[in-house]
Formats: structure tokens, C-alpha cells, sequence
């Protein structure tokens, strides 16, 4: 199994969770295989250890994702990359498969020339932002980085650290609301694709804004998208350069 690929234009592809459609997400392994693609960015999530480290793993426990079901709030690093994850084939544990460091993934983003889609999945205080802002410089990857997150608070606080920063606005709907803080705080869009239609997408660009729809896995809907002049779509298959 590859990934498909499919004509994107001026759109541009994120592999979700790195290419997660083939290795196992959040992974070094999805990430090298997003850079080995024409992959235009690498999305992850990003949790604070029990003991103030930065990892990259979706969920706050690692249930499902690994045998034994530990908490990410509550464990040090050490105990965290203790685990092997387990494969996406048979569900066993992989020895190469661990818990990436936000530092290991940056790394992963720079060798390979990628934009870094990073999630915040806590509700991170403006001290904690500023040391993931701190790991990222020191990796020389902050300017390639675009920071999304559900929960409005931490943008609201990227942005009293990075005024200008990219950043976008994750929404499973798109309300009045949602727009409404989207051109306050000069925010991207970051939605399901099926709150987006072409409309939206028009308004949004007429106000300079730009919008992301995840998690595309059919050519199909990612062609309707395209169509509509979505500027980029978050996929764990589909890859830009097909014709």
C-alpha cells in the first residue's frame, strides 16, 4: 500500500498525524515517510509531560495507541518512551516505535524541508507556549511552524507571544461565532471538510483568510475541495502530485 496521489494545483497537503495512512501516527516513522513525499507540511499534537517535557502524541493517555494505558499529564518522559506503540498491522509492539520528543519531530520538519502543523492539544499557559516556542527556535523550525488548536484560549495567548504568527483556528462546525473570532484574532481556518463550502471559503479569502480542511481521505472530496479553492487539506493518505 501507497499513498494515492491526486492533481492538488495551488492547494497544499498536510499528512495528518505524519503519514499515518501507512505507519503508525505520531510516530518517527510517519514523519520520515511524509518527508520521503511531496507532502507540503507534517501535522502532530503536542502534550506536556508529568515532569514539563514536550511530547508528540494525539490522545492525553496512550491507550490506544500502546498496551499499557499511561497518562501523558502524569508520566515523566523516561517512562513515556519506555513504551513501544504498537503497529498498525497486527497490533503488536514495535521496537522502533516510541513517543517523539516536540524536538525530534521539529528535527523530522527541518531535515525534510516541511512546514510543521502543530496542534496544541493542552490548554497551555502563556509560560508553557513560550517554551514550545522556545523548543522550536532553538530547532530553527519556529517560521516553518503553524500553530492550531480547538481551543481558541491558546491561540488567543500565541498571539500576545507571535502577533503575526500563522496559525489556525481548528472547528468541526463553522458558526457565526467561529467566524467571528477567526477575524478577530486574524486566525486561519482549520475545519472539517463538510462544514466547508464554497461559500465560506470565498468570504474567508475576501477577509484575507485562509482555510484547511481535515481529514480527507477520498480523492473524491478532496477534488470538490480543490474545486472550491481550499488552500490546503490534511490527509493520512492522499498526497499532492498526481495528474
Amino acid at each position: 500500500m501507497d499513498t494515492i496521489k491526486i492533481h492538488t494545483g495551488a492547494c497544499k497537503m498536510v499528512a495528518h498525524r505524519g503519514v499515518s495512512g501507512l505507519e503508525k501516527e505520531n510516530t518517527m516513522a510517519a514523519f520520515v515517510a511524509a518527508g520521503n513525499r511531496s507532502y507540503f507540511g507534517i501535522e502532530t499534537d503536542v502534550h506536556r509531560t508529568g515532569d514539563g517535557q514536550y511530547v508528540v502524541i494525539h490522545d492525553g493517555d496512550t491507550g490506544r495507541v500502546a498496551r499499557e494505558n499511561l497518562v501523558v499529564a502524569q508520566c515523566g518522559l523516561e517512562q513515556l518512551r519506555g513504551l513501544c506503540l504498537n503497529d498498525i498491522q497486527d497490533g503488536t509492539p514495535r521496537g522502533d516505535l516510541r513517543i517523539p520528543t516536540l524536538e525530534e519531530y521539529a528535527r523530522a520538519c527541518k531535515r525534510y524541508g516541511k512546514a510543521s502543523v502543530l496542534e496544541l492539544k493542552d490548554d497551555f499557559t502563556s509560560a508553557q507556549l513560550a517554551e514550545i516556542i522556545g523548543i522550536l527556535r532553538a530547532e530553527d523550525q519556529l517560521d516553518a511552524v503553524i500553530f492550531i488548536s480547538f481551543l481558541l484560549e491558546n491561540l488567543v495567548r500565541l498571539r500576545e507571544i507571535l502577533p503575526g504568527h500563522a496559525a489556525q483556528y481548528l472547528a468541526s462546525r463553522v458558526e457565526e461565532g467561529t467566524i467571528s473570532a477567526l477575524l478577530r484574532y486574524r486566525l486561519d481556518l482549520d475545519a472539517h471538510y463538510a462544514a466547508v463550502d464554497a461559500a465560506l471559503v470565498k468570504r474567508l479569502h475576501e477577509d484575507g483568510l485562509k482555510v484547511n480542511c481535515w481529514t480527507v481521505d477520498s480523492p473524491i472530496e478532496a477534488g470538490n475541495l480543490i474545486s472550491m479553492g481550499v488552500d490546503y487539506i490534511t490527509s493520512n493518505i492522499l498526497e499532492g502530485g498526481g495528474h
